[in-house]
């Protein structure tokens, strides 16, 4: 009977393979074994009798004020032409050198996942906004494919990311949970602010990284990069479009490190500016307000039906002595910490392929996180390894995410084996980071400790 957490887990794998939405699957695999287990005796009905207090602190949830906003945020900012002007302007300024559209594309996507820090919104706006002008060029297909699918997946940890909101709520419960298991009943904590800071350092070097690599490839690679076209510079342009989006991301971001805003209230502003700046660009009527809301409401809606879901399913997995399952397998590992973090990295790697991240976050995180942070591992570190991981396998052949949606919008032309082959080097890239990061983990928590002590 100890191994029902294992079977329960496999068989919401294989329901979810089957096509059946998320929020049900998981919760109503998690009824079906309650019920088994209440039958035969092996579960217990109290912790069915919880599910209406934990229901209740959803929806009650100050952090996941956040979602709504952020979302509302980024799907405004993607319906007002933001991403359009932006390329625009970056194409003024480094359209004049060698493989600066491609420099362009990343730098803009880099703004796109600060601003809206949605994956497939970033992945399919770039491709169809930039690809077809990179072809045009003379562009290699692959390289120019590579570019905008990973530039597209930074939404995973560029603050402010949806991601690192659902993983800082998340952890911040599961940091408690794991000290009071320890017997310190006074437990510190760790917010969503903390992730966004943690973020900020490894977000910049990743950024940083690709651009190094589009200049490697430009001198190493020149048959992959065309030459540079005359562009004509027009600085008022230039300006209109970059201040605006940068204005409001430094607002965001700066409220939260000055220490002036939560993520919720700092999301709020980011809502409020979005439809400023759409009204300053001539972007704002009734249909498309309308449209946003509607996108908001139903990305909204699924975010936390998921969540009621994987709430039900975690109850039902502690029930049936999963969370002692797992603590049971980590202390047998050989390699102790490092094993059990490498084991669980594996693992959300792979379901990567399968789940998106909000059903991993929901999911496996608080299933996990609390048997590894009571190893004495940092919540900041955890968060960030996490996000940076998820962000990989979104990347991965042949089944990530970003490859999808690319495939979704891209040229005929473009074959999808030349999409697999631009998204390697970019894939390298990340492992190395996660690399880096596990050697250094002051590289996610030295500035989070810097600004906040």
């Amino acid at each position: 009977m100890e191994f029902i957490p294992i079977i329960m887990f496999v068989v919401v794998c294989g329901v979810l393979l089957l096509g059946y939405p998320v929020a049900y699957s998981l919760a109503g695999t998690a009824l079906l074994f309650a019920i088994i287990g209440l039958i035969t005796g092996d579960f217990e009905a109290a912790y069915l009798h919880a599910i209406p207090s934990r229901l209740y602190g959803v929806i009650t949830n100050q952090t996941l004020i956040a979602v709504p906003l952020f979302v509302f945020m980024g799907v405004m900012l993607e319906k007002s032409k933001v991403a359009e002007n932006l390329l625009s302007a970056m194409t003024q300024i480094f359209g004049q050198y060698r493989g600066g559209l491609a420099i362009s594309v990343i730098l803009v996507g880099a703004l796109l996942a600060a601003s809206t820090g949605i994956v497939g919104a970033t992945v399919v706006t770039m491709g169809l906004l930039s690809l077809p002008s990179m072809l045009k060029q003379g562009y290699a297909p692959s390289f120019a494919a590579g570019s905008i699918c990973a530039t597209g997946t930074l939404g995973q940890i560029i603050p402010p990311s949806i991601a690192l909101v659902l993983l800082g709520d998340v952890l911040s419960n599961a940091y408690q949970q794991a000290q009071l298991n320890m017997g310190i009943f006074s437990p510190e904590s760790v917010s969503v602010g903390d992730l966004f800071v943690g973020a900020i350092v490894p977000g910049t070097i990743l950024v940083l990284m690709y651009l190094l690599y589009v200049l490697l490839v430009t001198w190493l690679q020149p048959h992959k990069v065309p030459k540079a076209a005359p562009v004509e510079i027009r600085d008022s342009n230039i300006l209109l479009a970059l201040l605006p989006p940068l204005f409001l991301i430094l607002l965001v971001l700066g409220s939260i490190l000055a220490g002036f805003a939560t993520p919720t209230e700092a999301a709020g502003v980011g809502a409020m500016g979005s439809i400023i700046l759409a009204i300053m660009q001539g972007q704002l009527t009734l249909s498309k307000l309308q449209e946003v809301m509607f996108n908001t409401t139903k990305i909204t809606a699924m975010v936390f039906l998921i969540l009621i879901g994987a709430s039900v399913f975690s109850l039902v997995f502690r029930g049936f002595g999963g969370e002692e399952l797992i603590a049971d397998v980590f202390a047998q590992l050989p390699g102790g910490v490092f094993a059990a973090v490498m084991l669980v990295m594996v693992v959300i790697f792979l379901l990567g392929f399968i789940l998106d991240f909000i059903e991993i976050t929901f999911v496996v995180v608080p299933l996990v996180a609390p048997v590894l942070l009571a190893m004495g591992i940092d919540p900041i570190w955890l968060g960030i390894m996490i996000a940076v991981n998820l962000q990989t396998s979104f990347l991965t052949p042949p089944f990530g995410f970003a490859l999808f949606y690319l495939r979704g919008v891209a040229p005929q032309s473009v074959l999808t084996s030349d999409i697999y082959r631009g998204v390697a080097p970019y894939i390298m890239m990340q492992v190395l980071l996660l690399i880096a990061m596990a050697i250094w983990p002051n590289l996610t928590t030295w500035l989070p400790h810097y600004v906040y002590g």
